[in-house]
């Protein structure tokens, strides 16, 4: 995907990011380094409220410790990271993985419905912009059949994997295939009480304020990266819905969003005006931001989770 890219860019194109990257106003990752942060740490408190009609009580450090993990993990092994974040929280948390991932469940079902609203703003106040882009990004069939190729080839590997894992623990457990409907059925039920606990949520309100503030977040963090460079800085709230739309998008075609995400940036923004070479610099430059956040963040709770839980436990 990275090469993809950048493949077919020209002399021109490459002078054009090099003057754009030139002249970026770099002072201003600092602040789209920190709202970036905060809206993880918004997620965090979110997953709380989820995690509450459980019964179990989850310290925010720790939510949010785990809600980084995920990412940073997510980065090398898609979809892993959401295991990963479940565990890590059970572990200092005593709160069941299978529980957990019920709440995982709902949460992105909740992103979704979210996600769709975006969409659905973004095409009412620019209603040619969804049949221009797909116009601009598979004008040819060979970037079709490719991408269909590597969907399938990850849905093979995954599921190979899945496979392996499974007939692993009926070998080394002496297990049947009884037993494995007996722990199927335990999961779900558990993993079905998560999902539910929507309907127990006690601070309703709360969820839904906070997850407004969390996509207004992700809507700002776009406009602030618009006064980046010279050449978008006079972009709105219009384009802020459009690459907010392109990004969400980009992060779920390739593992942290590489390659895609900044393809998706650099088509949109050229349905705009913008020249190739500035489009593709103002893809990766926000791209780069949110990947650091994680990079940094994800390394600092791998090593901040189990010296804080230590302290706690030394102290108890």
């Amino acid at each position: 995907m990275v090469w993809w890219s950048i493949k077919d860019l020209s002399k021109a194109d490459r002078s054009e990011i090099r003057m754009a990257m030139k002249h970026a106003r770099y002072l201003l990752i600092i602040p789209i380094f920190s709202i970036l942060l905060f809206s993880h740490y918004i997620r965090a408190i979110r997953w709380k409220l989820l995690i509450e009609p459980l019964g179990y009580s989850t310290k925010t450090s720790n939510a949010f410790f785990a809600v980084m993990i995920g990412y940073l993990t997510n980065l090398a092994v898609p979809r892993m990271g959401e295991v990963l974040k479940c565990t890590a929280l059970a572990r200092y948390e005593k709160t069941p993985v299978d529980k957990l991932i019920g709440t995982i469940i709902l949460e992105r079902i909740i992103d979704s419905l979210c996600l769709l609203i975006v969409f659905g703003i973004t095409l009412a106040i620019q209603p040619d912009l969804y049949a221009e882009l797909i116009n601009a990004l598979f004008h040819s069939s060979t970037g079709v059949e490719t991408k269909k190729t590597s969907a399938y080839l990850i849905l093979f590997i995954v599921a190979a994997i899945v496979i392996l894992v499974i007939a692993a623990w009926m070998i080394f457990k002496k297990k049947n295939f009884n037993d494995l409907l007996v722990l199927l059925k335990k999961v779900t039920k558990s993993v079905w009480q998560g999902i539910s606990a929507i309907q127990h949520l006690r601070k309703r309100r709360q969820f839904i304020i906070l997850t407004i503030i969390l996509w207004s977040i992700y809507l700002t963090g776009g406009y602030l990266g618009f006064q980046a460079l010279q050449e978008t800085e006079s972009y709105g709230i219009k384009e802020a819905f459009t690459i907010l739309s392109a990004g969400a998008i980009g992060m779920i075609v390739t593992p942290g969003g590489i390659g895609a995400y900044a393809i998706l940036l650099e088509k949109s923004m050229q349905l705009y005006g913008l020249q190739k070479g500035v489009a593709l610099a103002f893809g990766w430059i926000f791209w780069v931001a949110q990947t650091s956040v994680i990079l940094i963040g994800g390394l600092f709770s791998f090593v901040a989770m189990p010296y804080f839980n230590k302290k706690k436990y030394e102290k108890t």
